[in-house]
């Protein structure tokens, strides 16, 4: 009797085993196909519609666009900001591109390195052919650095560009410089000194940079004038140069965007959430009634996407 209950226990244990072992390797497999599976899907969609795009304009399309993807490892999502491995995947994308033809950037950024952007836009300048960047939502601090660099800058009409003033760890340098005016020397900590000299020198070194990028369309007295307001922090860090200010501010403001950067930009979702936080009903579009409520079940026409 004993020997027979301990048979079926045994039994029992290696059933249990065996069914944690096929649960672990169901979970790796799921886990494998949202990473690489679901990834190559996506990315495939994406290279179709930059070939449609690059045939379409006869130029050389390159995507710099940072956001956070739908896919995630163990929950974590992919996000990101420019650094130096942006900077040297966009230049090796400009140095296999033919002098005299046109470069075609979408951005989309909260900005990032400053020396990167400063690496990507000082390759803009100096091509030949003509660079247009487009910014269907925003493009920040170091992306609005990379888009002066631009003979045309095509914008969402409710896009966003801000300033290029340089920041000191998370300071921007004119509060550091602010602080130095309104303190009595002996009330100021030799940090805070040390910040103010190097405020100074980063002031100074981005306003030269931008005036430099700006002479490519500007003459250098008014390239010198509009890169001071730029970079010296007389606005937030954050504040929100919508077309029309950029427009007084004399930058090359277009909003005539392409549809087709609109359905890139839906290729890079952000992360998964329980429940979507913005719903709408779409509406008929180009060539029907305008206003009234599509058919159920029925989508916006966008560019040719194989599933």
């Amino acid at each position: 009797m004993d020997i027979q209950r301990q048979s079926g226990m045994g039994i029992w244990f290696h059933l249990a085993q065996a069914t944690r072992l096929i649960f672990w390797l169901l979970l790796i497999g799921f886990l494998l196909l949202q990473v690489i599976g679901d990834g190559d899907s996506i990315q495939k969609k994406r290279n179709i519609l930059f070939d449609q795009f690059q045939n379409e304009r006869k130029s050389r399309v390159i995507a710099l666009i940072h956001r956070q993807e739908s896919r995630s490892f163990f929950g974590v999502p992919v996000s990101g900001a420019i650094n130096i491995e942006d900077s040297e995947a966009v230049l090796r994308a400009i140095r296999l591109t033919p002098d005299e033809q046109p470069i075609d950037l979408i951005l989309h950024t909260p900005g990032g390195l400053m020396l990167a952007a400063e690496q990507i836009a000082k390759a803009l300048v100096e091509h030949k052919g003509k660079v247009t960047v487009f910014i269907p939502h925003y493009a920040m601090s170091g992306g609005t650095l990379i888009a002066l660099a631009a003979d045309e800058i095509v914008m969402d009409p409710n896009a966003l560009l801000g300033p290029v003033d340089p920041q000191i760890g998370d300071v921007p340098a004119a509060s550091i410089l602010q602080v130095m005016k309104l303190k009595k020397p002996q009330n100021i900590s030799d940090e805070t000194v040390m910040l103010a000299d190097i405020a100074v020198k980063a002031r100074f070194q981005v306003a030269g940079f931008v005036t430099d990028i700006l002479r490519k369309r500007l003459p250098h007295k008014e390239a010198q004038k509009l890169a001071v307001i730029l970079s010296e922090g007389r606005w937030t860090h954050d504040f929100p140069f919508t077309v029309q200010f950029a427009r007084q501010l004399g930058l090359p403001v277009t909003t005539q965007m392409p549809r087709i950067v609109y359905a890139l930009m839906d290729l890079y979702p952000q992360a998964n959430t329980r429940r979507p936080s913005v719903v709408y009903v779409p509406i008929r579009s180009f060539g029907e009634n305008k206003g009234e409520l599509a058919a159920p079940g029925a989508s916006i026409p966008s560019p040719n996407i194989p599933n």
